[in-house]
């Protein structure tokens, strides 16, 4: 069925997006964590 396959597509990618933010907010975490940012402040900018 077309709809149940688009059904999958999204939420794999969905899936992927959030697994990918993750990933780079982990990373950047790491990056930035002696770092004395101001709350909120996130990079890239």
């Amino acid at each position: 069925d077309v709809e149940v396959l688009e059904d999958l597509i999204v939420a794999a990618t969905n899936d992927a997006k959030a697994k990918a933010d993750a990933r780079m907010s982990d990373e950047m975490q790491k990056l930035t964590g002696g770092l004395s940012l101001p709350p909120g402040m996130k990079l890239p900018f």
